[in-house]
């Protein structure tokens, strides 16, 4: 797979029926190495290693309903108290980040009432604050780190 805008990662993938999987150490089990599947696992070890998010309080593909529908968040962090701070969507690499993808991370929140989304494609990562006294949101300069979002 292609070098992503994040540090390498250490993973463990396997060949199962013609078929490479990777481990992912969040849910404890291989799982089809797909495009964005490759930058869901790299930025959930980017989580882990560099922001230092604890992988106890991550679930990936976490499900959600909205208007009666069930959708799935790629990558949900709670905090120590159980609360829901942060949500990501992963995309592949060739995917461009745009208003749609914006737009559909904003209606997962809409569930989940998270004050941080990130969006990433592994090559372009955004990252922004909730404000929902005045229904806005800030672009941060960088992924917040775990400390700063579990307050």
């Amino acid at each position: 797979m292609e070098q992503l805008n994040l540090p390498a990662i250490n993973c463990k993938t396997r060949e199962k029926q013609g078929q490479t999987e990777i481990f992912d150490v969040v849910r404890k089990k291989y799982v089809l190495l797909t495009p964005e599947e490759w930058v869901r696992q790299n930025f959930i070890h980017y989580l882990i290693e560099v922001k230092g998010f604890p992988k106890s309080l991550m679930a990936v593909e976490h499900s959600l309903k909205l208007n009666k529908m069930r959708k799935r968040a790629d990558i949900a962090v709670f905090g120590t108290k159980g609360k829901a701070l942060l949500i990501v969507e992963c995309k592949a690499s060739p995917v461009k980040i745009n208003q749609s993808v914006f737009d559909q991370i904003a209606r997962y929140n809409m569930a989940l009432k998270v004050k941080y989304i990130v969006v990433t494609n592994g090559l372009d990562h955004y990252a922004c604050q909730i404000d929902f006294e005045t229904n806005s949101y800030v672009f941060l300069e960088e992924i917040p780190d775990f400390d700063r979002v579990n307050l």
